[in-house]
């Protein structure tokens, strides 16, 4: 007799096998000709292809009640894909990391509108069956990522540096392009650790969750942060922000807030995102190195 497969395995199956055809839609959504141009909405690539849509349809949804105008969700292969896009102005709307908010109003002009209210924090987690207690135990170890700019792998980096645990001296990383699949390579056992966000760590099943520990977690960070293109007029970026606190109001955004622990939406204060200056210019002397 077949065993029937744990929760947490039949959801991981299920992300997989959807993936690459989620990715399809969301592409396919930015090749669209018709007269009636559609907003792209570029949300950025913590979360595998299928997560991304599953979230984001009915805020974009309610974006495009608001706007009388069909809104596209586009993301990209990796994170260094999406800066780059973001540089080049392919978002209309774009959902982004604070240091690469940083970077998109340097580099395109995009322009802050909110961002979460709930802080995150970047973690460092192990398997909590395995021998690892302590960031200590984990020199000469091999640690994933879900991006090696992602900022909650800077934030952790920046606190095991703190420890006297320097990066590719006394431990590796390997970048796995989401936040899920750096988890799994721990909970696989392939990598001694991972560094995720606090935010992609509460959408993780209960299960996959169970079997983690947390062994670093950082100071707050502010959140993801939305932004619009200087090609929107300010009476579309208002009614694109109206749209966002709208969608908190509605028992769809109420659970989209709840699941993904975000408190809300708030304005980005300008002094805050000037904050994250020092990670911004890391994470693109990161991607110049990497080119």
């Amino acid at each position: 007799m077949r065993s029937r497969l744990p929760a947490w395995v039949q959801w991981l199956r299920s992300v997989a096998l959807s993936g690459a055809l989620a990715f399809v839609l969301i592409a396919d959504a930015h090749s669209e000709t018709d007269t009636d141009t559609p907003l792209i909405f570029g949300v950025f690539p913590n979360m595998t292809a299928k997560q991304t849509l599953e979230i984001y349809q009915p805020l974009a949804r309610e974006m495009e009640k608001h706007l009388q105008r069909r809104v596209a969700i586009y993301s990209a292969r990796d994170f260094k894909t999406f800066v780059e896009r973001t540089r080049q102005g392919d978002y209309d709307i774009l959902l982004t990391a604070p240091h690469l908010a940083w970077l998109a109003r340097q580099d395109a002009g995009y322009r802050p509108l909110l961002k979460y209210a709930q802080p995150t924090r970047g973690l460092l987690v192990v398997k909590n069956t395995g021998p690892y207690r302590m960031a200590e135990d984990l020199r000469d170890q091999n640690i994933a990522t879900p991006d090696s700019i992602a900022v909650a792998a800077l934030a952790v980096q920046a606190d095991m540096a703190a420890l006297g645990l320097r990066r590719d001296i006394d431990y590796q990383i390997m970048d796995y392009g989401s936040h899920l699949n750096a988890v799994m390579q721990v909970v696989s056992g392939r990598t001694a650790a991972a560094m995720l966000g606090l935010h992609p760590y509460r959408l993780l099943p209960a299960e996959i969750r169970k079997q983690l520990r947390i062994v670093v977690e950082t100071a707050p960070l502010s959140s993801l942060m939305y932004l619009t293109h200087p090609r929107l007029r300010d009476q579309e970026a208002n009614a694109i922000r109206r749209a966002l606190l709208d969608f908190a109001t509605t028992p769809e955004g109420k659970a989209f807030l709840q699941h993904g622990g975000y408190g809300g939406f708030v304005p980005v204060d300008g002094n805050e995102l000037r904050a994250f200056r020092p990670y911004a210019l890391q994470a693109e002397k990161m991607m110049q190195v990497a080119h």
